[in-house]
């Protein structure tokens, strides 16, 4: 899938689940539950064991799956990611190398950054999106609003602090994307909870969306 397909999928989607799991398996099956509540998004992180094993083999077998790899920290495992299947590639902070490695695949690059100098360091760098992280940290929504102000061209996705009770105040402050932890990616509850929590946010994106 070519980078401005996956982008422009991304956005369609708003939604970008963050993926832990103590197993492949469980990882498996937590991705499953997410797509069935229509979220077809997926954030692998690296913290997952055999994370590189589930992007692969959702890669292999749910094609209907968008897979991207989280918590890259460096160039060498964004290629490792990308050969076997990871369309985006997201950082909890900024890597030059990373971002250059992603722009030599033509695979979309979501590096994090959470100051104003940081976010806009990383869009000079030439990330598609900037992760703001931790975004609750600063604020939540009340800081991506003031600093869309001044940078209403970089495209955000606010991560931490994000869940059913202020995802549409993310959305009203300008977000790309929503970037869900663990309201929504949790191997505690039921599958079909997860199911039902994704099927939620989708609801809130596409209300806010048909409303503005």
């Amino acid at each position: 899938m070519e980078k401005s397909k996956v982008l422009a999928e991304l956005k369609e989607i708003g939604l970008v689940p963050v993926l832990r799991a103590a197993s492949v398996g469980k990882a498996l099956a937590m991705a499953a539950a997410i797509a069935d509540g229509g979220v077809t998004v997926m954030e692998v992180t690296m913290t997952v064991p055999g994370a590189i094993e589930v992007m692969r083999k959702l890669a292999e077998t749910r094609p209907d799956i968008l897979v991207g790899a989280g918590t890259v920290l460096d160039a060498e495992t964004a290629r490792m990611c990308i050969l076997e299947g990871a369309r985006f590639v997201v950082s909890p902070a900024l890597n030059f190398k990373t971002i250059e490695m992603c722009h030599r695949y033509s695979v979309a690059v979501l590096p994090g950054a959470l100051t104003p100098t940081e976010i806009v360091t990383a869009w000079q760098a030439g990330a598609d999106v900037v992760k703001v992280f931790p975004a609750s940290a600063m604020g939540g929504a009340s800081y991506l609003k003031a600093i869309k102000a001044p940078l209403p061209q970089v495209e955000l996705i606010p991560t931490g602090g994000v869940s059913l009770a202020t995802a549409e105040d993310f959305l009203k402050a300008g977000a790309f994307a929503l970037g869900v932890g663990a309201d929504l990616v949790n191997d505690a509850v039921a599958p079909e909870v997860v199911t039902e929590t994704a099927r939620k946010y989708l609801e809130i994106v596409k209300k806010f969306r048909g409303a503005t």
